[in-house]
């Protein structure tokens, strides 16, 4: 017994002997390991500029500004704004990497008594937990005084609610050489930029005169207006500075001028001719002779700014002219025939499965089509009684609907023989289509219904997803109550569109013609819509 006590308590020993050197052990290796602290929210500190900041009679090619820690660049491109804007820009460094002062060379030759700032917005972080210094600017001037005049204001998206971010709010002198035009061809003489989470602006360190005030979001970083893919603002008449006017500027995508792209064979007998632009009055013919019989027809892309041009019976020539006309608009293209294997008709369903009470049943061909035999064609619901239809065809986009009255909670079915379809080469389905869809009963929707206050017709009133998509939309002409029935439970967006010319659609502006965009005004924040519940919404829209 001794014995054995003797050896459990030497066993133990040595356990405790091994936990005690591995706490020792782990406190050793812990020893030189920070044990935190609060982080570092401090911003750097500059400690000395050379040149000295808002210098006169500036006559340097080289700025340091100097911080009490290391530095880094970050987000230059969008965060560096210089006014006035350099031919060439000047080259900041640490470009990478971190250094306890930033270097500025100016590679541009400065303009006679002009006063520049360079905004860094915030660009220059500390090197460890990137703390921004805010809103640094460095400022200078070649003549004898600092320019201190400022235009100030605020930019909005002419049609979303939520605006653009880093818009550039410009100034141009208006001088002997001032055209409207200068936008598209030469930076401004003033600059400053809405940056990443405000819409207000101010251009500062500017000289009295006169001025015009224009916004880009300038998507390239060049300071002139790409019409194509950039959106514009301006004010429509010049100002004088100095002032104390506050400016609103409303952000709008211009619609584009018409142009012609070049053709491509895409099909046997399918020629895609893509545009920029308006394309409704874009028109497709051959110059020179055609074969016998020659028939055309068009079809819209539905994604794509392109027109198929189909085309019968085949050329017999490698080449020919088309000449693409859209009102003053012409251009001539020489097209080179391709062979392409010859396609067969296929036909699919675009709203299947639950449709919608506002949704009609659809079907588009990958081939133009001219005929339909409703003789073969039986639709029947889930009680296997016949449902009358109607017939609707958009040769535009080559589609046929088929409204119907549908009940809630129902399910339809449609059978299409062969030969229900012909195409414009005289081809038909070969096959039956069968086709089925649902409706979901009325509980599963909600509705709601607007009071326009202070109303002045006419009015496009539409629902719309937090992107700006048109999910609803109804137009007002007389009543001030606009109902929307059978809506999806979801948020939404209420917004009215002041259809000043009465089109019945959203008109962008013209900066050229010194056209303003339509006016639009957003609800504030609505409800959720629930399945089976009525939202009531007043709307007080501004005089």
């Amino acid at each position: 017994m001794q014995n054995s006590f003797e050896l459990m308590l030497l066993f133990v020993t040595r356990i405790l002997k091994v936990v005690f050197f591995a706490v020792i052990l782990a406190s050793c290796a812990n020893r030189g390991t920070p044990s935190g602290g609060e982080q570092d929210v401090d911003p750097p500190v500059i400690t000395e500029e050379k040149p000295e900041n808002f210098l006169t009679n500036f006559k340097a090619d080289e700025i340091r500004i100097y911080f009490n820690e290391y530095v880094k660049i970050k987000d230059l491109r969008q965060q560096l704004i210089i006014s006035p804007p350099m031919d060439n820009d000047p080259i900041i460094t640490p470009a990478s990497g971190a250094s306890k002062y930033i270097t500025i060379k100016i590679q541009d030759t400065l303009q006679d008594n002009t006063t520049y700032a360079f905004n860094f917005g915030e660009s220059i972080v500390d090197n460890n937990e990137e703390n921004p210094y805010p809103y640094y600017r460095y400022v200078f001037s070649t003549g004898d005084t600092i320019d201190s005049l400022s235009v100030k204001g605020y930019v909005e998206d002419a049609l979303l609610k939520k605006p653009d971010t880093f818009v550039s709010v410009m100034l141009y002198e208006i001088d002997s050489t001032y055209t409207d035009s200068i936008v598209y061809k030469e930076k401004p003489r003033y600059i400053t930029n809405t940056l990443d989470s405000v819409t207000t602006f101010s251009i500062d360190n500017i000289k009295a005169g006169t001025y015009k005030l224009v916004a880009l979001k300038d998507n390239n970083g060049n300071f002139k207006f790409n019409q194509k893919n950039e959106k514009i603002a301006f004010k429509e008449a010049y100002i004088t500075v100095p002032t104390d006017s506050s400016y609103r500027l409303r952000l709008f995508q211009e619609k584009v001028n018409f142009k012609a792209l070049r053709p491509k064979q895409e099909g046997e007998s399918k020629i895609a001719f893509p545009y920029e632009g308006d394309y409704e009055s874009m028109r497709i013919r051959v110059l020179g002779d055609t074969p016998e019989g020659y028939k055309t027809r068009i079809v819209k892309d539905t994604e794509t700014d392109t027109l198929y041009y189909w085309y019968k019976p085949k050329f017999e020539i490698d080449s020919t002219f088309f000449i693409v006309t859209n009102e003053k608009y012409i251009d001539t293209f020489k097209h080179r025939f391709r062979k392409f294997d010859s396609d067969s008709l296929v036909l699919k369903a675009i709203s299947s499965g639950t449709l919608n009470f506002e949704d009609d049943f659809t079907i588009e061909a990958n081939m133009p089509l001219t005929k339909i035999d409703t003789s073969k064609i039986k639709l029947i619901n889930q009680d296997s009684l016949a449902i009358d239809y109607e017939v609707e065809y958009d040769s535009l986009y080559n589609r046929y609907k088929f409204p119907i009255k549908m009940e809630e909670g129902q399910k339809y079915s449609f059978k299409m023989l062969p030969g229900t379809f012909t195409d414009f080469y005289e081809e038909t389905n070969k096959d039956t289509l069968d086709y089925t869809f649902r409706t979901k009963n009325k509980s599963e929707y909600g509705n709601i219904r607007v009071n326009l206050i202070n109303a002045k017709f006419p009015l496009i009133v539409q629902l719309v997803n937090d992107k700006g998509d048109v999910l609803y939309e109804e137009y007002a002409t007389e009543s001030p109550v606009v109902d929307f029935f059978d809506l999806l439970p979801k948020t939404y967006a209420l917004r009215v569109i002041y259809d000043t010319n009465g089109n019945g659609k959203y008109d962008s502006g013209n900066y050229l013609l010194g056209i303003q965009p339509e006016r639009v005004s957003y609800a504030p924040k609505i409800d959720e819509v629930r399945a089976s519940f009525d939202n009531i919404i007043e709307f007080t829209l501004l005089d």
